[in-house]
């Protein structure tokens, strides 16, 4: 099967299964687990952060850094259409007792200015605005990024307002691989960091959630709050470093896959959100024009030719490529899709 679900579907490669095989392990709680701390410390080096702390998933990361930067009664900024506020289940309000204020943006990107007319004003009729939260890259977007300069004026902006800005990096690799600028510099700006390990890395678990060394021990107990506690984590951490060695330079792989996914979908009538030449990491969305076929009809009939996707949504569909995925199935995929609409 091509599975072009997610990349949340990737497998982890034989190195990660062999190192989590034979990682040193002891109680995470008492922080005595090597491999735990080995990946910690090799994220921190890397992002330039003074810590970092290893969490079940991305969404796990974005609970507890929202939660260690606010206080019930206050108010969080949102790009309308991001993975915070749409498909992590609520918790800013249901952990957190949180208003979001959500701004459109485009491409999911949104400006300073925005920023600006989003802040609440400083009164007590008012929740007083504390966070930004930024999303690189963008996934409902089809995997957009942040520039450089965006992140930073958007920064700029939040703490001339006193905020602090969490930076929802869950595919920030594919943006720093496709912008040519490290990860370092692209979340230099914001207070903390979420980045995924599985994905486009390949993990079977785990993110690394990153910050200054006294946000990472409030996160920490956010962690246990939401029952993300462990012990013997390096069994899975040990995974989380092979990616960090071995997994992130692949991804212009990835990206380039998308971009011919993306050309090949077109070639059999399918409407895409951008030309191919423009898809900017591994994410794309097409549309089945209503004249062409049912849009349900063609996602079972690409089943039955071996690829897979999540069922469409007004027509539209998601395709994400990753490191399970060659050139040879995306033109396979092609080669279905045109078959299926009998072109």
């Amino acid at each position: 099967m091509i599975n072009l679900r997610s990349d949340t579907v990737s497998k982890p490669t034989d190195i990660m299964r062999r190192a989590m095989a034979h990682a040193e392990v002891g109680d995470d709680y008492y922080r005595e687990d090597p491999t735990v701390i080995a990946l910690e410390e090799k994220a921190a080096e890397l992002f330039g952060k003074e810590a970092a702390i290893f969490v079940f998933s991305a969404t796990m990361s974005n609970v507890v850094s929202v939660l260690s930067h606010t206080r019930r009664g206050q108010s969080v900024i949102l790009e309308e259409l991001s993975h915070i506020y749409n498909n992590e289940a609520g918790f800013l309000s249901a952990f957190g007792g949180l208003t979001p204020r959500t701004v459109k943006g485009e491409k999911g990107r949104i400006t300073p200015d925005q920023v600006e007319a989003a802040v609440f004003p400083t009164a007590v009729l008012h929740p007083q605005t504390s966070l930004l939260c930024l999303e690189n890259t963008h996934n409902h977007a089809g995997g957009t990024c942040l520039s450089l300069d965006q992140t930073r004026a958007l920064s700029d902006t939040a703490r001339s307002h006193g905020m602090k800005v969490h930076l929802d990096g869950a595919r920030i690799f594919n943006s720093s691989m496709a912008q040519g600028v490290s990860v370092r510099e692209l979340t230099a700006d914001a207070d903390s960091v979420t980045v995924c390990l599985t994905k486009g890395l390949g993990c079977p678990v785990g993110a690394i959630c990153l910050g200054s060394g006294d946000f990472v021990e409030e996160a920490r107990r956010w962690r246990q709050a939401v029952g993300g506690g462990m012990r013997q984590a390096g069994v899975i951490a040990a995974a989380g470093i092979v990616a960090l060695d071995t997994m992130v330079d692949r991804l212009a792989e990835d990206h380039a896959n998308a971009r011919l996914l993306a050309a090949r979908l077109a070639e059999a009538g399918l409407e895409l959100d951008c030309p191919p030449e423009e898809v900017e990491t591994n994410i794309i969305f097409a549309t089945i024009p209503s004249g062409l076929m049912d849009a349900e009809a063609f996602v079972e009939g690409w089943a039955r030719e071996g690829v897979s996707v999540n069922p469409p949504k007004d027509r539209r569909i998601r395709l994400i490529t990753h490191h399970n995925i060659s050139a040879d199935d995306i033109e396979a995929a092609g080669a279905a899709a045109r078959r299926v609409l009998g072109r």
